[in-house]
């Protein structure tokens, strides 16, 4: 899945290694991730400790199902 096919505030995990704009953070396998809102071809993401990320906004993710995470604001 397309993380432009998620909706917003969907939590999931990278499959790969995303595209991000120049001096933006990483993006880290097996971490969760909140979608904020797309902004053209790149995201408005959180994870866990509410550091910002810009990742593409066709990088492969997978869906995060389990609802009851309380870790992501």
């Amino acid at each position: 899945m397309k993380l432009y096919e998620l909706k917003k505030n969907s939590l999931f995990t990278l499959d790969e290694t995303p595209q991000i704009p120049v001096d933006a953070p990483n993006g880290i396998p097996n971490v969760i991730y909140k979608l904020h809102n797309l902004d053209g071809m790149y995201s408005y993401v959180t994870d866990a400790m509410n550091n910002v990320h810009h990742f593409a906004a066709w990088t492969k993710v997978t869906p995060y199902e389990d609802t009851s995470i309380q870790a992501v604001p």
